[in-house]
């Protein structure tokens, strides 16, 4: 399991995931490694990210609130696994200290945010970067008719914050928990609520050892995570802090940093055959393989087999196999095959198939696919792929060229 904090860590400072890094995280979820992203982020602005990065193709979690929630994505809707909110009646007393001390205050729902001050600077930002809109109140706590996952109080006076938080937080033991977050900020959460929390409430229903898992981070907030995981990746850009408690530091996230990490910590150290076949064919289920029905059945680095259906998703409207679907399960099986030889910072593209059809296949059948390299080069791969009937007949055989690319 991989866990990935987003701001500052997943994302660059042009506040997106660069094209190094999404190749890198996909491959990684084609090898079975689950993501779990960890935020403090609200579930609206987190779910694009998420999104971005296929985590419902993969079973990916996100925790958002810096734990006040924890989602499992899927296609057509995210299950909500864990949440826990800030009773209303809690509200009044921090909207009375933000007008004793000048603060400007705010809180997340759905896809809005509340504020007595939609100008103030840091919560536009904080709108525009989870775009969320802004709806404005004179009177907060009576504005307040849910219950909140967190609430900020924001203010130019950093001294202030710092001096506050320590009182807060022994007045509010019990019932609140308070953390600056950001300079201008002061959170307000329920009581143990942080994101190494959270993600062990997590691990113990998903029955994974924090020494199973992988947490990069840059921030305070990702100090815990990293320390309890097996291993606990600090980025190039994070606080001296948080680098001192880490095992290993990365790149900064301008640099690419999650990617070199993920490239070193999993994709060198898995070989082909250490990843079993169900895992591989659970991860490709909402590709075209997993339309077509294909299935790996073996996988080493010079070999890949591969069975598929002859039925209405495969045949030419006369019941036999269809030649595009061959080609299909012949660019699957070399496809797989070079993601495999690829070294951390490459990725393999195909660039030629032609195929020569010597017999067919009838509906009702399953065919296998047979793969092996041909040839291996710096800048390309070459696979043959003889595909045979149930009975052993050979009905098509096709060369695969797939180009490789450095990572960008």
């Amino acid at each position: 399991m991989l866990v990935l904090d987003v701001d500052g860590t997943l994302l660059n400072s042009e506040k997106q995931i660069s094209k190094r890094t999404h190749a890198t995280l996909r491959k990684a979820q084609q090898m079975g490694v689950k993501i779990v992203l960890a935020s403090g982020r609200p579930t609206y602005g987190l779910k694009p990210i998420a999104e971005s990065i296929e985590l419902k193709n993969y079973d990916g979690y996100f925790l958002s609130y810096n734990g006040g929630q924890i989602f499992k994505c899927q296609k057509g809707h995210n299950e909500l696994f864990f949440e826990k909110r800030i009773d209303p009646e809690l509200i009044p007393f921090l909207e009375e200290k933000a007008k004793e001390y000048g603060f400007d205050i705010f809180t997340y729902h759905l896809d809005f945010i509340v504020t007595n001050n939609p100008d103030n600077t840091h919560i536009r930002h904080e709108s525009e970067i989870n775009n969320m809109r802004l709806i404005k109140t004179d009177n907060f706590a009576e504005s307040i008719d849910f219950w909140p996952c967190k609430c900020v109080l924001v203010s130019e006076n950093e001294k202030a914050l710092v001096d506050l938080e320590e009182h807060w937080k022994k007045r509010l033991s019990g019932s609140l928990d308070v953390i600056r977050s950001e300079p201008h900020f002061l959170e307000f959460v329920p009581p143990f609520i942080d994101k190494a929390n959270t993600l062990a409430i997590l691990l113990e229903k998903l029955q994974v050892k924090p020494k199973e898992i992988i947490v990069i981070g840059d921030g305070v907030r990702d100090f815990s995570m990293i320390q309890m995981a097996g291993l606990g990746i600090a980025m190039g850009n994070a606080q001296d802090s948080v680098k001192a408690c880490a095992d290993t530091i990365t790149l900064s996230n301008d640099e690419d940093g999650v990617a070199v990490a993920v490239e070193k910590a999993f994709l060198a150290e898995i070989p082909p055959s250490k990843i079993p076949l169900e895992q591989l064919n659970a991860s490709s289920r909402h590709a075209l393989m997993g339309n077509l029905g294909i299935q790996y059945t073996y996988v080493d680095e010079e070999r890949i087999e591969a069975t598929m259906p002859v039925d209405e998703r495969t045949r030419q409207p006369f019941g036999v196999l269809h030649g595009g679907a061959t080609l299909a399960l012949a660019e699957t099986l070399a496809g797989l095959g070079s993601l495999f030889l690829c070294q951390p910072d490459e990725i393999a593209v195909g660039m030629q198939v032609s195929g020569n059809h010597i017999s067919s296949a009838h509906e009702g059948d399953t065919v296998r696919a047979v793969g092996t390299i041909v040839h291996k080069g710096r800048s390309s791969h070459v696979w043959n792929v003889d595909v045979f009937t149930s009975t052993g007949k050979l009905i098509s055989t096709v060369r695969v060229i797939n180009s490789i690319l450095k990572k960008r």
